[in-house]
């Protein structure tokens, strides 16, 4: 998927929500452990309940690769049940040196099929240009994380700024807003209209709405450009909504409620 065409789409649906595949096997609901996959049962209920709601679905691999094999599969058929128009997430954060990297960039682009891939920009330039050589698909480089471990390394101050400020600067004269957003977390919404400036024409990729806390109006008041710029992950706060046989119903509500908060702030 390129630019204009997913920036089409949250224009269409008045919508950037990033749906949250992050299906994890003791959570989901246990009428569905008697099923022959039962985490694709999961997100195929949840794809048919909140599909024309977002724009995105993020797959947290780590869910899956814990499975082994079967969990792989999962992930394939998940992969290949959303609709096509709908950008695909890999959050997978792999990074190494150049030939590992490309290998990692074909399994998630070309094996699996994904529009985008999460990364780690700490071993520099040659572990990121793998993943940005191929057409119309998209490095997700780590910028400044949600997570409260953040402040041990992201936060550490250089002499003209903070090192995710510089690590965001560099790595964006990698690729361009075409082929390259850049992970902001939620919860550091003080510091999103800052990142805006160095970053006036790329999209963020916001996870921490929900569950971790994050605030939608903050990091849309915010973060926001022209061309709205963002993709507001949710996963637990929908997936996990509900626990009964209506989970999906239950998820659908409040995607459903993002959305309409989010058409407010378009």
């Amino acid at each position: 998927m390129n630019r204009q065409e997913l920036v089409q789409l949250i224009r269409d649906r008045r919508s950037y929500l990033c749906i949250g595949l992050d299906t994890d096997i003791h959570k989901i609901p246990k009428h569905l452990l008697s099923h022959p996959d039962p985490m694709f049962a999961f997100n195929k209920a949840i794809i048919d309940a909140t599909k024309d709601l977002c724009v995105s679905y993020k797959i947290n691999t780590a869910f899956y690769e814990c499975q082994g094999i079967r969990g792989w599969e999962s992930l394939q058929r998940t992969v290949e049940y959303i609709p096509k128009e709908i950008f695909t997430i890999a959050d997978a954060k792999r990074g190494d040196i150049g030939n590992t990297s490309s290998y990692y960039a074909k399994t998630f682009y070309e094996t699996y099929g994904f529009d985008s891939v999460t990364v780690a920009p700490y071993m520099g330039r040659d572990s990121v240009q793998p993943f940005l050589e191929f057409h119309e698909k998209w490095a997700i480089v780590l910028g400044l994380t949600s997570n409260a471990g953040s402040a041990d390394f992201q936060m550490l101050p250089l002499k003209n700024e903070k090192l995710y400020e510089n690590v965001m600067r560099t790595a964006a004269s990698w690729g361009s807003p075409d082929n390259m957003m850049f992970v902001v977390g939620a919860t550091q919404a003080s510091a999103v209209a800052d990142i805006r400036k160095i970053l006036p024409d790329s999209f963020f990729l916001v996870p921490g709405v929900g569950a971790q806390g994050g605030s939608l109006k903050d990091i849309s008041e915010k973060g926001m450009n022209k061309e709205v710029g963002l993709l507001v992950n949710a996963s637990r706060a929908v997936i996990y909504a509900g626990n009964d046989e209506k989970f999906a119903d239950d998820a659908r509500a409040a995607a459903q409620q993002l959305q309409k908060e989010m058409a407010g702030y378009l």
